[in-house]
Order: C-alpha cells, then structure tokens, then sequence
C-alpha cells in the first residue's frame, strides 16, 4: 500500500487499503493468556487489551517500549462568531507553555514514559469561519492531513494525539452534528466554559455550520475540510499513519474523537486500531463513543484536551502489557494449574 501521499485522491486510496493485525499473533497471545499465574479472566479488561495490542505489533508478547504523544495546535476562524471564553491568543500562549515543558501533558509523557512533540500549525493564519463557507480549501486539508502523518514516529510502539485550538469544540461539535445528525444542542458543550445565552448562540452557529456547508453531511472527509481545524485534520492524519504502521492508538477526549469519527465514517474500519482513552465531562463525548462502538478505558472527569486523558490511559495499556509478556506461566512457576 501507499507510504505517502500528495492529493486528497491518494490520501481516499490509502484508507481504502489499510492493514489488518495479525491474527496469528492475537490467538498466540490469547493462548498465552490462558497458561499465565492467574485465574482465568481475572485481570479483567487488561487480557482484551493485551491480546488487541499483541495482533497490531505482531508479536504475541509485545511490551509499549516507545510511547508517543503528539499535540496539534491551530486557530479557528470561527471564534469570531464569539463561540469561546478565551481570545484566540491563548492558542499560541498555550503552545508556549508546551514547548517550556508547563502543561499537564508534558507532566504525563514524562511520567509515563513518551516521547512528547509538539506541532503549531499556521497559528497566524486561521481557518476561515465555517459559518461562511467551508473551513479550508482542499490544498489546506491535504496540507493539515499530511502534516499530522508526518509527526507519527514509525518507530513508536503506542500513539496518543491531541490538540490545542480556542474555538475546536465548536468544530467537534459541527463535525459530530454533520455526521450523525440530531439537534445542535446535544452535541454543543461548554468547552472552554461558556454556559447560558453564550452556549445557546454557540449551539446556533454549529448548526449554522453544518447547514451553510451542506457537502459535510455524511461524509467523513468533507466535515473534517468545511468545519474542522488544522489541528482536527492533523490528527487524523496521524491516525491513520499510525494504522498503516500497525501502531496501536489512544483516542484522547471529544476533540480527538471527532477527527476519529470523520476516518470511520469515510471508511468503516479505519479505528480498528484505537482505543478509547477516556470519556470526557464535555457533554457529547458519550454520546459520539457510543456511536463509534468504542468503551473509553478511564472516566474521570477530565475535559482539558491536550492528549492529557489518552495519556493516562496509556498507563493502563503498559500495565496490560507489563503483566501479559512479563508474568510466568504455569509451567514456568512450577504452579499446579486448578
């Protein structure tokens, strides 16, 4: 299959052609399962995870050795329409303080052990407000997308992506709202912590979004160009890089999982390879996993962004990991089995 791409026709063909994980290794790493110093079943979710990470790395004990993490900032024409709490400087004063190593996310990366990147995409050159027209030509799409695949490290074992934007929840938003319908209200949430006659007018310009941009309804690449960001596009980019490599992902939070949706709705299968980190507290993030038929690992709360919530997830995914390929068998032990 294609390694790279350079027009949005490529990009279409490279979805259509993804990789599927190694059978083989899943019911190896299945059957090691059931020898392990346990009763069977008794670590509960960490088996299922360990065996789904075991079939993409092709090995039937398979540790996460190279986590990486990867936040994607940009701007959004359509804070103009007065959607965020925040001014859009906070964007590019919030990537400062990634980049100094001052940001929840920078605290677990290096806790849990990943490599941390941080990519600021054309904060001087916002998207154009979607309630005029779509959010970027097809040339800026193709840019956004190829700009995440090029961030995913091929060495990398784990991959969480998130993002920084003021003004993506109204992206997300219009996004889940184009693509599986429904009223704007239930998709709209706080974000940044607007409440109130704010939230109402932010639910009034999701829907005018989606209704201004009619080519986004159904169609998973069309929401992601007419009402997603740099950031949005970007992650979806390294998404599906990061499936072409057989790299297992963590999906982070609503922002992270609307991109996601936009690749499963292009193309059914596309998350084979994700897992939900975690379900956020921003209203619609239950709502858009269960659409996905994806059961989020953690729930805490969180609606911060950044990758902060896929991150914490990856710790459990370790762990996981730790205990299927590194705990004795039976046999190995010396331990009668029941």
């Amino acid at each position: 299959m294609r390694q790279d791409f350079t027009s949005l026709a490529e990009f279409i063909e490279i979805l259509q052609e993804l990789p599927s994980p190694r059978v083989s290794a899943r019911e190896a790493a299945a059957a090691r399962d059931a020898c392990l110093t346990k009763p069977p079943g008794s670590l509960g979710r960490l088996e299922e995870i360990a065996a789904w990470y075991c079939g993409w790395r092709g090995h039937e004990r398979a540790r996460v050795e190279k986590p990486q993490v990867i936040v994607f900032a940009g701007n959004h024409g359509v804070t103009a329409q007065g959607v965020s709490a925040f001014p859009a400087e906070v964007t590019g004063q919030m990537v400062a303080n990634f980049e100094a190593g001052g940001a929840a996310i920078n605290q677990l990366a290096e806790t849990f052990g990943a490599g941390l990147s941080v990519h600021a995409l054309g904060l001087e050159n916002p998207t154009r407000d979607f309630t005029q027209g779509p959010a970027m030509s097809e040339s800026e799409f193709v840019d956004a997308l190829m700009k995440g695949w090029q961030a995913v490290d091929s060495k990398s074992d784990l991959l969480v992506v998130g993002e920084m934007g003021i003004g993506n929840t109204t992206s997300a938003a219009a996004i889940s709202l184009a693509l599986f319908g429904g009223e704007a209200e239930a998709w709209t949430g706080a974000g940044t912590g607007v409440a109130g006659e704010a939230l109402a007018h932010k639910a009034t310009v999701v829907a005018r979004g989606v209704e201004v941009n009619k080519s986004s309804q159904n169609n998973g690449l069309e929401a992601l160009r007419c009402l997603g960001g740099r950031e949005i596009a970007a992650m979806a980019g390294a998404m599906v890089r990061a499936r072409t490599l057989r790299i297992p992902l963590i999906l982070d939070g609503f922002i992270c999982t609307a991109a996601a949706a936009c690749l499963h709705v292009a193309q059914p299968g596309a998350l084979d390879h994700a897992l939900a980190g975690h379900v956020s507290a921003e209203a619609a993030h239950p709502k858009l996993l269960k659409i996905l038929n994806k059961e989020p690992i953690l729930s805490l709360g969180m609606r911060l962004g950044e990758g902060s919530g896929g991150a914490l997830a990856m710790a459990v995914v370790k762990g996981a990991l730790a205990c299927h390929s590194g705990m004795a068998t039976f046999a190995e032990a010396g331990v009668s089995e029941a």
